[in-house]
């Protein structure tokens, strides 16, 4: 009999928009082929206001058998005042980390309750997001049983004790990268806990076509964005630097292209081309016919868009002040950083100025992805850090650096 393994993270679903849900998504759908996998999360689509959308109860997306639970309530009116509260406190109050958790949302109470009363079920517990209330409460319930996917980075919220017994207690980690794991250990000295870094597979469709994108949206030279126009992304400060790069370089005629949902007003700029939201084919014709994906965010524990680009032989041009971002970039050197305007100036004018050093850095970007991001491998190390917590096998722990 096939071992059962609950897949946790706050959304779930076809419609929903974001790195780590849609790494849970993957998880379950390629774990499923060796184990029953059923997944525990919320009835929320926008992770904004956490509204019930799907209706609670049991469903089926792409195969896999789905709980949703209701977010009880919807995300305070009073967050703001609270997270400004809590981040200006450099000993913030379990009372206030735990209201500012809940105000947060989602908040589900029947989730971990309900995880409570079928652990034994399960073999394994995978809880994906560290920041979010169902990872933190079920890895509680879940215990040694759990494995911890926390895609956590820099940001003041990884330092709040409240999160201790999460880092402390799980039974398992999947880190995505080197990165990862390190600033876990260091923050949380749990090296001890067994650890796999397992990132993801990057699957691209075998035709894409470039040219198909610049006839359909207008555009011929340009760079693109991937994801959610958020200022938590960076994208205030790149449409700032993306309007002086076009004063001070008149001569390039370089569009930036957005794809994603808007969560922050866009400028009004003909040199910014906003799409939405847009169909897996378009996402990936786009990526293949632009000189370059830009990602400005300084916190991101993977992204799988980077990646997506790099397999696509795009080179990629990131925020330095992201650890994750810019070790992709040095492993590959597939990709340039920066961590100020000038610095941006000069990667993308790098990118056109040298175009020998361009073609490499597109043939290097694709050979690191085909490298170290197959799905073939990262289901051996989760068969690992599975076979770990349900006591039938050994950890692979540290595996990654007797690989390299």
């Amino acid at each position: 009999m096939s071992k059962k393994v609950a897949v946790i993270c706050q959304r779930y679903g076809l419609e929903v928009n974001g790195g780590a849900e849609y790494y849970a998504r993957e998880i379950a759908e390629r774990l499923a082929d060796r184990y029953e996998v059923e997944v525990l999360t919320t009835c929320a689509v926008d992770y904004v206001t956490w509204n019930n959308t799907y209706e609670a109860g049991v469903c089926d997306v792409n195969g896999i058998r789905v709980i949703r639970f209701p977010s009880e309530e919807p995300r305070s009116p009073h967050f703001g005042d609270i997270d400004t509260q809590l981040r200006s406190d450099p000993h913030p109050s379990m009372e206030l980390q735990e209201k500012w958790l809940r105000a947060q949302g989602p908040y589900c109470p029947k989730l971990p309750a309900y995880l409570k009363e079928h652990l034994d079920e399960y073999d394994a517990v995978i809880c994906v997001t560290y920041l979010y209330y169902p990872a933190s409460k079920c890895i509680e319930v879940a215990g040694k049983k759990a494995i911890f996917i926390p895609t956590a980075h820099t940001e003041p919220y990884l330092y709040m004790s409240y999160y201790r017994d999460a880092f402390t207690k799980c039974g398992g980690f999947v880190f995505l990268t080197h990165e990862e794991a390190d600033l876990v250990h260091k923050v949380f000295h749990n090296d001890s806990i067994p650890y796999e870094i397992c990132g993801v597979g990057v699957d691209v469709p075998e035709k894409v076509d470039p040219e198909a994108f610049r006839k359909k949206y207008g555009v011929d030279d340009y760079i693109v964005y991937v994801g959610r126009i958020d200022g938590g992304k960076g994208c205030d400060v790149l449409f700032r630097y993306f309007a002086e790069y076009k004063k001070r370089n008149p001569q390039r005629a370089v569009k930036l292209v957005l794809m994603g949902k808007p969560v922050l007003p866009i400028p009004k700029d003909e040199n910014i081309k906003p799409l939405g939201f847009v169909s897996e084919e378009d996402k990936f014709n786009g990526i293949r016919g632009a000189k370059a994906l830009i990602l400005p965010s300084q916190y991101e524990s993977l992204s799988i868009a980077v990646l997506e680009a790099m397999r696509e032989s795009v080179p990629v041009i990131v925020n330095g002040a992201c650890d994750v971002l810019r070790g992709h970039c040095i492993r590959s050197n597939g990709g340039l950083y920066y961590r100020n305007y000038f610095e941006f100036e000069g990667c993308l004018n790098y990118l056109y100025d040298h175009p020998e050093e361009y073609s490499v850095m597109c043939g290097n970007a694709r050979a690191y992805v085909d490298r170290d991001y197959q799905w073939s491998a990262i289901a051996k190390k989760f068969d690992r850090i599975i076979d770990t917590v349900s006591g039938g096998g050994a950890s692979g722990k540290k595996s990654e650096e007797k690989q390299e």
